[in-house]
């Protein structure tokens, strides 16, 4: 194993899941409301890793989707020369109530096609696959109680899985469960333990991972006496916050390695916020000469610099400086650098032949639809960030428009948007919303193609325009980045940062706008 800096996967790529076959290593991640689901990623050394696509995307529609809802935590794995993907789709979450389904599909190849899904009930979240070494499979997950009376965690369960017949066997078991919130299980059979690997703590500044075991599938499990085998939250300054979420892998030589999720915060009047979400990161680990999980090194901290066997970690295959450049010239949208929300784009929407080297976005509905919004994002990886993009766009009423936009949810965004209203004619507003709305004074622009930009520094935003081949004039004002972000406000939040390009048609007229270039530019901070 190379040495590796930590996040391995950076900006929002949550609740990773490892699989080796061969000399491949695959994680998927998860993507909650966002199209394509469950992005895929591939390395051979563990330290360079790029995303090869998603499992889920032809026709995976998430319309109706509440945020933070949609699918949660796949579990990838391998067997019977199949890959198996396990996922939940979280489709309502009120209070104490969830409407969650459960699906299994398999491919010969990770880059599929993809089988048609199997539903596995709807239990709970977090499943995973266990296939014994005696060739029977098994599911383990999050069982959920809805009675406000009970705990909502009511423990890890397992159940039998039968491939033959494509269903579950209906009778489970209950491996695991204590007072604190217990989620994200693993099991797996190394020596004569099965070991189950729990997150634990919560999946906020208290999150962490635990180990129970036991010498029989259905235990009873002792859990390991240590606290947490990995966890940051007794050092709220270290770099890797909420380190927790975590899966097993073996590389061919037999070391051990554990991937988990962390998030970088961002601090603004001394407090942290996860703008850039949850991220995926890996540490060495070894069993101890009791048969527990530990990093190797000591200590339970989650590492950003992790040197391979008998080397001091080195700077990664991050560099400090990262660009891409969109010029809209394919056929088809790129779906590795751009997301939708809920569901894809249909060409008539995202029409890339209507002006070569022009994204030709028709409008759609308001920022608050659970439905057909017309946009597309892209994951904020570092806490300094910018997007430019080229904007032709000739509203003709405030029903219409469309500009760069910093997007955490329906509740939460920062949109530099042109526009039209009888006052001013064409202008530019910066419209934010924070659970209500809030429009800054316009600024008339002349007619044209514009270039707009969005500049992330922290916890800050800021905003300019310039013509097609014009200077840049800064628009006024400083803009919460921060609020943009896991941890701002009242409700579960578990998502992260996107830039993008939106275009609103409220009249449903049709009204589009052509977006040319975006460049979209990162700069790593200061290795620590």
């Amino acid at each position: 194993m190379p040495d590796l800096r930590n996040p391995i996967l950076r900006g929002f790529n949550p609740d990773p899941s490892i699989l080796r076959v061969g000399s491949d290593y695959y994680i998927a991640t998860s993507t909650f409301e966002y199209h394509p689901a469950v992005r895929l990623h591939h390395s051979t050394d563990l330290a360079h890793w790029s995303t090869i696509g998603h499992a889920l995307e032809d026709g995976f529609d998430l319309r109706g989707i509440p945020d933070s809802g949609g699918v949660w935590a796949p579990s990838l794995s391998y067997a019977d020369g199949l890959f198996w993907l396990a996922y939940s789709v979280v489709r309502t979450m009120d209070g104490d109530d969830k409407d969650i389904d459960n699906y299994l599909v398999t491919a010969s190849s990770v880059m599929g096609p993809w089988s048609e899904p199997v539903h596995l009930g709807s239990r709970g979240f977090d499943f995973s696959f266990f296939h014994d070494p005696d060739g029977t499979h098994w599911i383990v997950g999050v069982q959920w109680d809805h009675r406000p009376e009970h705990p909502s965690f009511s423990g890890l369960v397992l159940e039998q899985y039968l491939p033959d017949e494509e269903r579950t066997a209906g009778e489970t078991t209950v491996l695991y469960r204590e007072e604190g919130l217990v989620e994200g299980p693993n099991l797996y059979r190394i020596g004569d333990w099965y070991y189950l690997l729990i997150a634990a703590g919560g999946t906020g500044w208290n999150h962490g991972i635990t180990l129970a075991r036991s010498r029989a599938l259905r235990g009873p499990y002792e859990r390991d006496p240590r606290e947490a085998v990995l966890t940051t939250r007794d050092a709220p300054g270290h770099p890797l916050q909420k380190a927790g979420h975590g899966e097993l892998v073996q590389t061919p030589a037999g070391d051990w390695v554990l991937v988990h999720l962390a998030s970088r915060p961002t601090l603004h009047l001394g407090e942290r916020y996860s703008t850039l979400g949850r991220e995926t990161c890996l540490q060495r680990v070894e069993f101890d000469d009791a048969g527990w999980l530990r990093l190797v090194g000591g200590g339970h901290r989650a590492q950003v610099a992790v040197g391979g066997e008998g080397a001091e970690a080195g700077n990664g295959s991050a560099p400090a400086r990262r660009e891409w450049v969109d010029d809209f010239d394919g056929p088809v949208l790129d779906s590795v650098r751009w997301s939708t929300l809920r569901a894809p784009l249909p060409p008539a929407v995202a029409d890339l032949s209507r002006r070569p080297g022009w994204l030709a976005l028709r409008g759609g509905h308001s920022p608050a639809s659970v439905f057909d919004q017309s946009m597309i994002l892209t994951r904020v990886e570092e806490h300094e960030a910018e997007m430019e993009v080229l904007i032709d766009a000739d509203p003709r009423s405030p029903r219409e428009a469309a500009g760069v936009i910093a997007w955490y949810d329906r509740a939460g965004w920062i949109w530099l948007q042109i526009t039209h209203d009888p006052e001013n004619g064409r202008h530019l507003r910066v419209v934010q919303r924070d659970g209500v709305s809030i429009r800054s004074a316009p600024t008339v622009v002349p007619g044209g193609p514009l270039r707009l930009r969005v500049a992330l520094a922290g916890p800050r935003l800021t905003f300019a325009w310039a013509e097609q081949t014009g200077e840049w004039h800064e628009v006024p004002g400083i803009f919460p980045a921060w609020t943009l972000s896991d941890d701002h406000g009242p409700r579960l939040r578990f998502t992260g940062l996107f830039l993008g390009v939106r275009a609103d048609d409220l009249d449903g007229r049709g009204w589009r706008a052509d977006i040319g270039r975006a460049r979209v530019r990162f700069v790593e901070a200061a290795h620590r």
